[in-house]
């Protein structure tokens, strides 16, 4: 897909990564950008005439419905979607330390949140987007942000599954939406060094996991952005979960 013109909406657009997303939509020749997110002091400051915010929790279906619908009012095509909105979460399982059931709601509660968050609001956003594209006859693209613990990172239960979920619906929606003219595509990132992973690990964390990485280093956003651009720009990139890790496998 050309860009020139186009119009893009980024769920998660006030993130680290979704803010630079934005903004390299844009510098590729985008038209206009549409950021969503639940962060609105971030997005205040992203607005710009040509780009549009709204704040929103995608996670709760009806007011994820509501949202996308005062978009459209505004936009009526959307070519690209970048579901990049997340909630990065690590518990293990089991807590040897804990010596009775006291902590197994916050955890379930933990679990509900995650995949939310991570899983329910691609489906909410997508299949709201996808019908619109549809029903328009719109050549789109659907980019996934999907995660290296995808394929399961140990004592992250609710991330990992959540994520393998995506990668999941991916594929099939590759299946489904590839007849009506619409790609969908995965970027999994591996460790990227943004403000959110330094705050969810630990300097020594990140210093172990950077020694397994081969390249030995963490990513930086532009990787990802990078992939996420090629993913749209390759017509014939379709139901593949592109991985940005730096050979890391988990």
């Amino acid at each position: 897909m050309e860009l020139a013109g186009k119009t893009a909406l980024v769920a998660g657009g006030a993130g680290d990564l979704g803010q630079a997303l934005v903004q390299a939509l844009l510098a590729a020749g985008c038209g206009h950008a549409i950021a969503l997110d639940v962060n609105e002091h971030k997005l205040k400051k992203l607005a710009s005439d040509k780009v549009s915010t709204f704040c929103c929790d995608l996670s709760r279906f009806d007011t994820a419905q509501e949202t996308l619908k005062q978009i459209y009012d505004k936009h009526p095509t959307i070519d690209v979607l970048v579901n990049g909105a997340g909630l990065l979460h690590s518990a293990p399982l089991v807590n040897l330390l804990e010596k009775d059931e006291s902590s197994l709601a916050k955890a379930a509660q933990d679990w509900q949140r995650c995949v939310e968050v991570n899983l329910s609001s691609v489906f909410y956003v997508t299949q709201f987007v996808a019908r619109r594209m549809a029903r328009a006859r719109t050549k789109g693209v659907i980019v996934n942000i999907s995660s290296v613990s995808a394929a399961g990172n140990s004592g992250q239960s609710a991330y990992s599954a959540s994520k393998a979920g995506v990668n999941a619906l991916t594929r099939v929606w590759a299946k489904e939406l590839s007849p009506l003219g619409i790609r969908t595509v995965a970027v999994a990132p591996g460790y990227i060094d943004t403000a959110s992973t330094r705050s969810a690990v630990s300097e020594a964390q990140l210093a172990e996991i950077t020694s397994r990485i081969p390249l030995r280093t963490m990513g930086q956003p532009k990787a990802v952005v990078e992939a996420v651009l090629f993913a749209i720009g390759n017509d014939y990139v379709n139901g593949t979960v592109l991985e940005v890790d730096g050979g890391l496998r988990l």
